[in-house]
């Protein structure tokens, strides 16, 4: 972002020099639209920011929602093969304690499938991992748009900072063209709108 601040600054020293030894309009209005392109940069540069760290956090959250998932489903599968195995065991049929332990283990297995009430059966962790899924990607794409944003938002500043020195009018008014275009972008996405 020092780099992005630096460029800004080069070029409104550039401007503020042209219009002082050439008494020149347009070099300060230039100075101006750039000193006002490097402060929607650094915002541009809090968005990307934001919308980077709240994909990680998103994808941190999932990956635990996953793995703890699997860690219920291998601990079902064991006590389903626990429960079989004992079941097959000779004169099982005939021992209560034998048919209380594998009601348990059955007990225990529907729970880790389903906990509508603790909120952590495997079925529970599934819709909250696929809630994180869908949070994380909407942010990815978030992060994408800004990164257009500041890229845009780059190349307008070097765009008026090039006008200044080459006195190139039409330059200018390319960098604002491109400037309010990542504006506007930058706004549609900071508002959730794309």
């Amino acid at each position: 972002m020092s780099d992005n601040i630096d460029r800004a600054r080069e070029g409104i020293e550039q401007a503020h020099h042209a219009g002082a030894t050439h008494g020149d309009h347009m070099a300060r209005m230039v100075a101006v639209m750039i000193a006002v392109l490097a402060a929607l940069l650094a915002i541009g540069e809090m968005g990307e920011k934001m919308s980077q760290n709240a994909y990680l956090t998103h994808h941190i959250s999932l990956s635990d929602d996953y793995n703890f998932y699997q860690a219920k489903k291998m601990r079902a599968t064991m006590l389903t093969v626990g429960a079989d195995i004992l079941a097959g065991l000779p004169g099982t049929a005939a021992d209560p304690q034998a048919a209380a332990r594998i009601a348990a283990m059955k007990r225990q297995i529907g729970k880790l499938e389903s906990d509508p009430v603790g909120g952590e059966g495997q079925k529970q962790l599934l819709a909250k991992a696929r809630v994180q899924a869908e949070l994380r990607d909407r942010e990815l794409h978030r992060y994408h748009l800004f990164e257009v944003v500041v890229g845009a938002l780059q190349i307008a500043i070097v765009l008026a900072s090039v006008s200044v020195v080459t006195r190139m009018r039409n330059l200018a008014l390319g960098a604002g063209a491109i400037g309010a275009a990542a504006t506007l972008l930058g706004l549609l996405t900071a508002s959730g709108a794309i």
